[in-house]
């Protein structure tokens, strides 16, 4: 059985209103960053308790000091977490910790001395891969070949994502309003409730708006669940919210229909950005497309580097055999 971070006998339970579990995650605005950082704040827990506890809430987790902190990372190592995923975590339980600072429950010595984590350090390429062209128009035809309102919605939804670039959880919190079809426009809110603006190409404008002849409604979600018998899921307000997960599931499942092999709403989005730095759109343009803070993120994406070092390698011709 593993240790304990913190003793059993100091751990005391904490109050709800006064947790700083909840409050951390009630600042989140995304329901996607609140469900993976509440994952993360889960696992940290257990590691805490020695695998006593079931989740987050009610730990002590202003009970943590320098040496316990120091001690979870190396945990998460020695589990061969990859340093990413690793990092994750460090962030979760940087923010949870100055949650119980702020709510006066240690010191800022204590919250700044128990903070004090460097970063795993390492270098990985982008996750995911390139989508190429035909892949996007077998899985378009696939959504042709559905005359339901899912196929008509789906290849709107695929457009969407193939032209801008879209993170799925931006995509699933698009509603009728952020479409401006004199300008070609949606607004996204991205992460941390930042807008931006993105643009439909003349294609995917056709597109949705095939989808908005069978939505007809004039508000609510611009994509939305669609039942067994093709009737839209609605609410008061209009059609419902689609999750991340569903439009994964979407790319997935028309994919699956099309015989082409696997890709993810990320892989989307990787080649979107490949796309316009290919084409010599400057970095900050697509920076500000995409939604990335930092235009080293945005940079991580530039297949031009990539195809030099190819082009190169190219260059060099193997010797035939031939005995000495």
């Amino acid at each position: 059985m593993s240790v304990p971070v913190v003793p059993e006998p100091s751990r005391p339970v904490v109050e709800p209103a006064r947790d700083p579990y909840l409050v951390y995650l009630d600042s989140l605005t995304s329901p996607e960053s609140r469900r993976a950082m509440r994952g993360c704040l889960d696992r940290l827990a257990a590691l805490v308790s020695g695998g006593q506890a079931t989740g987050g809430e009610g730990q002590p987790w202003h009970l943590l000091r320098y040496e316990h902190t120091v001690r979870l990372r190396t945990l998460m190592t020695e589990r061969g977490w990859s340093p990413a995923y690793v990092n994750k975590h460090l962030v979760a339980l940087r923010r949870v910790l100055r949650e119980a600072w702020r709510l006066g429950q240690m010191t800022a010595e204590e919250y700044q001395r128990a903070a004090d984590l460097p970063t795993v350090e390492h270098t990985r390429l982008p996750a995911g891969r390139h989508v190429p062209a035909e892949v996007v128009g077998a899985a378009l035809a696939a959504c042709d070949e559905d005359p339901s309102p899912a196929g008509i919605r789906d290849a709107a939804l695929l457009a969407v994502l193939y032209s801008t670039g879209c993170r799925r959880a931006e995509i699933a919190g698009m509603t009728l309003d952020d479409y401006d079809p004199g300008a070609r426009s949606l607004r996204v809110r991205g992460k941390r409730d930042k807008e931006r603006l993105v643009y439909l190409t003349p294609e995917a404008v056709g597109r949705l708006e095939r989808w908005l002849a069978v939505r007809r409604h004039p508000a609510g979600a611009l994509f939305c669940p669609i039942g067994r018998y093709g009737s839209l899921r609605t609410t008061k307000t209009g059609p419902a919210p689609m999750t991340g997960q569903a439009v994964a599931d979407v790319l997935a499942r028309r994919l699956a229909q099309a015989g082409a092999s696997p890709r993810t709403p990320h892989d989307f989005r990787r080649t979107f950005i490949g796309e316009l730095l290919d084409a010599g759109v400057d970095l900050a343009t697509a920076q500000a497309l995409v939604g990335h803070s930092s235009p080293a993120t945005t940079a991580r994406y530039d297949r031009r580097p990539e195809r030099r070092r190819r082009e190169a390698v190219d260059r060099l011709t193997l010797p035939p055999a031939k005995p000495l």
